[in-house]
């Protein structure tokens, strides 16, 4: 049942943050302070993160695999990538 809740928690993340829209968009909508990352801060108060901010915070820190704190544009793709091969 996790999984099943990780899942769904990164398919919203798809949905409504990346299905349309590239790394470098996303960042450009988000990236409030201007350094080209998105901050937990930042991913928090876009649309993902006003649906559960619990499993939205679990959700960045799973993909901030460098652990800088930031979503880099690199992060952004695998989570999109990650996403679309959820959806298969």
């Amino acid at each position: 049942m996790k999984h099943l809740s990780s899942l769904l928690t990164l398919l919203a993340l798809s949905a409504s943050v990346a299905l349309a829209a590239d790394p470098e968009k996303i960042i450009k909508k988000l990236d409030s302070d201007g350094d080209g990352a998105i901050s937990l801060e930042e991913f928090k108060a876009g649309p993902a993160g006003k649906k559960d901010a619990s499993k939205i915070e679990a959700l960045f820190k799973k993909k901030d695999k460098d652990g800088d704190g930031k979503l880099s544009p690199e992060e952004l793709s695998k989570a999109k990538g990650d996403a679309k091969k959820a959806e298969k």
